[in-house]
Parts: structure tokens; sequence; C-alpha cells
């Protein structure tokens, strides 16, 4: 691949980078895509891909577009698709990001405003890129690299592949979604309007990164109800719903907090509360690889709620739990084809790929459980996602962008 490869992936990353897309989980249930900006890259993609020549489009009305590259071949092989999403988190600011490029980083910490400085002692990975081109933030947002730099690697991948008629594909699948952040993404999904018998999300992080596991996950929304009283006569008739939650916040065990994880341990996490005295809700992730161990986490909320009633009678404390998605390991193991040929492609490339976990999930995941279509997820070369001080590599994003087409030529040779 020409050295022009990796600045036309820049130059889209940047792109796509400063389009405000950041999801809003507070307004999911009453639109899809949850925010407008979301549609902004959306008709972007969808009129690039036209531009690349691509007529098979489609661009479902919950806000995924999905492009379809005829094969080039005589004979029949899987069809493959490629996916990531377009909304980017709200940990921290999401809008208004402003990506600085670094050319020939020389392994110093990088200031990224008067706050806020990128620091190698916390960085070790920044000096694998000495020399190489990096992309940071200005220290007030996000960067977006999640998923943008999927976005931009799989629109590098396509467009290389429609002007190279020699690099031989079956059917091939581009796939971008919205609102993936909010764990909403796949609810409305179109799968009426996809053929891929396999799939990747291009929503990793570390160069050479791949994962078939991801964590099962829950959302649980518990509200407290107390009883309002006048604090002058309150004794023995106020309840107070914040302290009921204050209560039940501390009880959970702070050992199994994300801050206190890695590897295979999940995890219980307050994401968000808000409330006064007499009512207020709280929403608490629940994460686990082991299905039956998230579903016994699932239990212990609600008797530690049925705990708090007991501890403050006659407040009231409800509990709804749902499902968000699934391990999909079990889907890569009984459709092993996705993984060997990610392997493969890694092996002719030379490249040193590494299995690791997903302590969190995609919209892979649930494509695999809900339609057993195994999705596998590759890096994109991103790092410190979700934070102010997120900073993708450019050598990393041309290697996930090159793996993307050795994928392509691989399937094709089956």
């Amino acid at each position: 691949m020409p050295n022009t490869f990796a600045n036309t992936i820049l130059t889209r990353f940047l792109r796509y980078a400063v389009i405000d897309t950041m999801s809003d989980d507070k307004k999911v249930g009453e639109k899809h895509p949850s925010t407008d900006g979301q549609w902004d890259l959306l008709r972007l993609l969808e009129q690039e891909l036209r531009e690349l020549g691509i007529t098979d489009i489609q661009v479902d009305e919950h806000g995924v577009v999905i492009g379809r590259i005829p094969s080039n071949i005589d004979h029949a092989v899987p069809t493959v698709a490629f996916m990531a999403h377009v909304d980017t988190a709200d940990d921290v600011p999401g809008n208004g990001v402003k990506p600085r490029v670094i050319e020939a980083y020389d392994g110093k910490d990088i200031p990224l405003n008067e706050e806020y400085t990128l620091k190698v002692e916390d960085n070790p990975e920044l000096l694998r890129y000495k020399g190489e081109t990096i992309v940071v933030t200005d220290g007030t947002t996000l960067l977006g690299s999640d998923d943008k730099a999927g976005v931009a690697e799989i629109m590098s991948a396509t467009a290389y592949l429609l002007t190279h008629p020699e690099l031989k594909h079956g059917v091939v699948e581009c796939i971008f979604t919205s609102d993936e952040e909010t764990g909403a993404g796949m609810d409305t999904f179109p799968y009426e309007k996809i053929s891929c018998d396999y799939c990747y999300t291009i929503d990793g992080g570390r160069r050479f990164e791949i994962e078939s596991e991801c964590f099962n996950a829950a959302t649980l929304h518990v509200h407290f109800s107390g009883v309002s009283y006048h604090f002058g006569a309150a004794r023995g008739r106020l309840v107070n719903a914040l302290t009921m939650a204050a209560f039940f916040v501390n009880a959970l065990p702070q050992a199994e907090s994300p801050e206190a994880t890695d590897e295979r341990y999940g995890y219980y996490c307050a994401q968000s509360m808000s409330g006064t005295n007499t009512e207020v809700d709280l929403t608490l992730y629940l994460r686990d690889f082991d299905l039956e161990i998230l579903d016994r986490r699932i239990e212990a909320i609600k008797q530690l709620a049925a705990a708090t009633e007991a501890l403050y009678p006659k407040g009231t404390v409800s509990v709804d739990a749902k499902h968000i998605y699934y391990n999909m390991a079990l889907v890569a193991k009984n459709k092993p084809f996705a993984m060997e040929n990610l392997l493969k492609a890694g092996d002719e490339l030379g490249f040193k790929l590494e299995q690791t976990l997903i302590r969190g999930g995609t919209d892979g995941a649930r494509m695999a459980n809900e339609r057993n279509i195994p999705c596998p997820n590759i890096f994109t070369g991103g790092h410190n996602l979700h934070s102010q001080f997120e900073w993708a590599a450019l050598p990393a994003m041309e290697d996930a962008t090159r793996l993307i087409l050795k994928i392509i030529e691989v399937g094709a040779a089956t």
C-alpha cells in the first residue's frame, strides 16, 4: 500500500472526529438515534459510499447505514461484514472535539492544555510510536477514536478495495450504527437488511488486540420512595429517600467495583443518581463474564433493596433489571471460521495478534447472540477511551485497515 494510505485514513478520521455525535442515554426510548448529530455523520457516510461507486446502500430510519459491495470472483464464499458505530460517549464531553495531530512524536509528555498533560509515565504505550504520528485531544473533550477510528478504517479499506480490482473478494458489507454507547444501538437493528455470514466490529483499542469474548451486561434502575414530612416535626415520620439511596450505594462491595477489578472479575457500578428526599432514581451497571454470576449479582441487588426497606420502615425500593448484552464467546466457539480467518490474516501480514477480553461490550455481542453471527472485535489504535486523555496512533490505524483488507482476501480464498 502506498505511503499516502495512512494520510487517507488520518484525513477521514479528522473529518469524522469534529462532527458532534455524542449520544444521550436519557433520550433512549424517545428517539433513535438519541441525538441529531449522529445523523450528520451517518448521512456523510452514505454520501461517501455513493461517491465510491457503491449502489447497494440502505439507510434505516433508526440510524443504520449499510453498504454492500458485490463479489468480483466466480465462486460463492461466505459474506463478510465490518461494523463500527458513529456515536461517542458522554463520560466526558464528546462534542466540540478539537483533535491535534502530532507528527514525529518526540517521546516526551504532551501538554494538552494548561490543566492537563498526557504523561508517558501513565501511558508507556506512547513510546512505541516515537517518531510516528499520533492524534490527541485539547484536554477538554474525548477524541472519539471510539469509534470514529473504526469508521475511518472501514471507509478507507472500502475505498482501497473499490479502486484495486486485482484484490479478489466475495460480497462485503459495511455497517455503521448509532447509539452504541447507550447500549441501545441494536435495539432496532434491521437484521433483514444484511446478508453477512460473519462480521467484525472495528471497535477495539491497542494495536494488535483482538477479542471474541465480552462481558454479560445488565442495567438496573432502582427507585427509592421516601415519606415527606415537615422537618420541624419529622421525628418518626419522615423517611428520606436520599438517605436510603446513600445507604444502598455505600453497601455495594467496593472490592467489586470497576476501579477495583480487572481481567475476568465482574463488578457492580453506580452509574447515575438523581432525585429529592422524597423520590430518588439510581442506575446501576452490572457486568460479569459468567452469566450465572451476573444473575446472582442481580439477585443480590434485589435482596439489598429488601434490606433497605427493612431498615427504613415505610420507605420503598423497587428494582427493574434488564439484560443488555451477552458474552459472545459461545457463538465464536460454535462458528470458529470468523476467528480462524482473522488469525490467518494476521499471520499473513506478520502481525502478532493478541487475544484479550472485552471488559465491556460491542454491537457485535448483540449481533452474535441475537442472530448467531460470529462477530469478533478488532483494534482501532485508540487509547484512554472515554477520557480527555484519549489518543490514537496512526500506524495502528493503518494496520487495522490492512487487517480488514487481508481478512477480505483470506475470505475470498476459502
